[in-house]
């Protein structure tokens, strides 16, 4: 369950044999729902229907409650995809509320395999010293315990704003929690927005604790999210840049596709994201 990193003569090895030149890398390709959603697509049904039209892996939702993640699990499993994560909160400023909501959803998603995708805030606040980091800690411990019973990962989900805002948060935490099961995710937009710098530094501080990737199109200085969230064959920032160090670190996990705020068509802008997969990992192959 616990990502490692592998050797370059492993990666190699496991991109040629996984996918053919010109196809797309091994790492399974799915959509978070903030894009699945339109006039069209409304039920998880609906949803699931579209993504497995178009090729996804699988899907990445918010959780809205058992009831709406039952439906999830029926259309998942009647059209053979996977959850790969599911987007849930902790809430520092309510971490009894929060840790027993947790705890019932780990309950109801064991055995599926799907990260706990953790985003955590403490009223807006991020943190302002590593002093602040004590609650988060503990909270993190006692929910990689119960996550670890019902064989699950817990992946943070850096987010602009948030107490985790940033991928060095996030490693700074796992680190103090000292959990196998508790990882992080690099996410494109988000890093795009709190820093965008260095590349390379913020990967390598990610990778002891890599469990999940999002990625998505995006102009490079882009400022708001108009700019920072576009489908895949779209903007001007190097998105193979950042498949060709995930391939070079032996990075083969799950990666999200995020939407969130692109207007129109759910399948039109999936259709365009899905094409623009296929030629930026065959293009991160060649490397």
């Amino acid at each position: 369950m616990n990502w490692k990193p592998l050797t370059a003569a492993a990666v190699t090895f496991a991109v040629m044999t996984a996918a053919a030149p010109g196809q797309s890398l091994p790492n399974p390709f799915f959509a978070m729902d903030t894009g699945t959603r339109d006039a069209m697509h409304k039920t998880p049904e609906e949803q699931v229907a579209l993504i497995k039209e178009l090729g996804f892996a699988g899907i990445g939702p918010i959780y809205h409650g058992l009831d709406d993640l039952r439906q999830w699990f029926a259309a998942l499993d009647k059209a053979g995809l996977k959850m790969f994560a599911l987007y849930v909160p902790l809430r520092l400023d309510a971490i009894e509320a929060s840790v027993t909501s947790l705890k019932e959803v780990a309950a109801a998603l064991k055995g599926r395999d799907t990260m706990l995708w953790l985003y955590v805030t403490d009223k807006g606040r991020a943190p302002s010293s590593t002093d602040d980091d004590d609650a988060a800690v503990k909270a993190l411990r006692d929910i990689a315990s119960f996550a670890q019973m019902a064989g699950l990962r817990v992946a943070m989900y850096p987010h602009t704003g948030f107490y985790v805002a940033r991928v060095e948060d996030a490693a700074r935490l796992a680190g103090k929690a000292g959990c196998k099961n508790l990882g992080l995710t690099f996410n494109l937009c988000h890093w795009l927005k709190v820093d965008g710098k260095d590349l390379d530094a913020t990967l390598k501080a990610a990778q002891p604790y890599l469990f999940c990737v999002s990625i998505n199109g995006a102009d490079v200085d882009g400022k708001d999210w108009k700019a920072l969230i576009q489908p895949l064959d779209c903007g001007t920032y190097d998105v193979a840049q950042v498949l060709r160090r995930l391939v070079k670190m032996g990075y083969t996990g799950p990666i999200g596709l995020q939407h969130y705020g692109i207007l129109g068509s759910a399948h039109e802008n999936l259709k365009h994201s899905i094409e623009g997969w296929k030629k930026l990992s065959a293009a991160a192959m060649k490397e």
